[in-house]
């Protein structure tokens, strides 16, 4: 009879709600050392224990310094982060008449540049080991481009093109480097979205929530549990020969 797999300590970012929670809980259920970084020591610990996460931290990713102490703290506290999941970002919506480099720099900041910072972070340990993985949640707009997000599609774009080359570089190594796309996701952002839409329209919900969901050929959002899943595969080891992909999580929308 095999012996069961040891679990690994997985580190989750933007862990505190929506697909990265699903993400994390998904890792807990299969029997992974899950910490969760959320961008507030409360939210961070609220979820760990609603999920129950091994640990907690907390940064905000778009600070460099504070999340490359984050991701130290997790593995001086749980050992070398051997699964890193890079799932924390957000967007920004204006047409091309309001958007200018400031804007393109926060979602630089804020989707990309995180990325790099716990790549490196957790790279080296994963090279001492002779494997790692890591996959990162992007983006459809990181596939293909969207009106009136023109920034937040450039950094999911640099996110594939980050996460393709970071793959070719350390394949040698026994690292996998990946990404999942989701389209639009059953989440608070979402419905949070919609909300905002609703209350300066005066459209009907149906009716916005039907442009949300015109794109996914399913005709529904994708549900965060779904993506989740896909990130545990490329995490599992029948992913071991996968790297350098981004894979669309959206309904056959790319």
């Amino acid at each position: 009879m095999s012996q069961p797999r040891p679990s690994r300590h997985v580190l989750v970012t933007g862990a505190a709600r929506g697909i990265g929670r699903a993400i994390a809980s998904a890792f807990v259920a299969a029997g992974e050392e899950v910490t969760v970084l959320g961008r507030t020591p409360a939210s961070a610990e609220r979820a760990r224990a609603e999920i129950g996460a091994a640990r907690a931290v907390a940064a905000d990713v778009s600070d460099a310094d504070a999340l490359a102490a984050a991701l130290a703290a997790a593995a001086q506290a749980g050992g070398p982060v051997e699964v890193l999941v890079n799932n924390a970002g957000g967007a920004e919506t204006a047409p091309l008449g309001r958007s200018d480099v400031a804007q393109l720099r926060r979602m630089m900041a804020l989707n990309l540049e995180p990325v790099l910072t716990a790549v490196r972070a957790v790279v080296p340990a994963m090279r001492a080991r002779g494997q790692g993985r890591i996959v990162t949640v992007a983006s459809t707009a990181g596939l293909k481009g969207y009106p009136y997000v023109g920034a937040y599609c450039a950094a999911k774009h640099a996110v594939v093109g980050l996460t393709r080359a970071l793959a070719l570089e350390l394949a040698p190594t026994g690292i996998t480097v990946n990404a999942v796309c989701p389209g639009y996701t059953d989440t608070d952002l979402v419905a949070g979205a919609l909300d905002g839409l609703e209350a300066r329209t005066g459209r009907d919900r149906a009716e916005l929530m039907a442009e949300f969901t015109r794109h996914n050929p399913l005709g529904r959002l994708i549900r965060p549990e779904e993506v989740a899943d896909g990130v545990l595969w490329l995490a599992g080891p029948g992913a071991a020969g996968v790297t350098g992909q981004a894979v669309a999580v959206a309904g056959g929308e790319s």
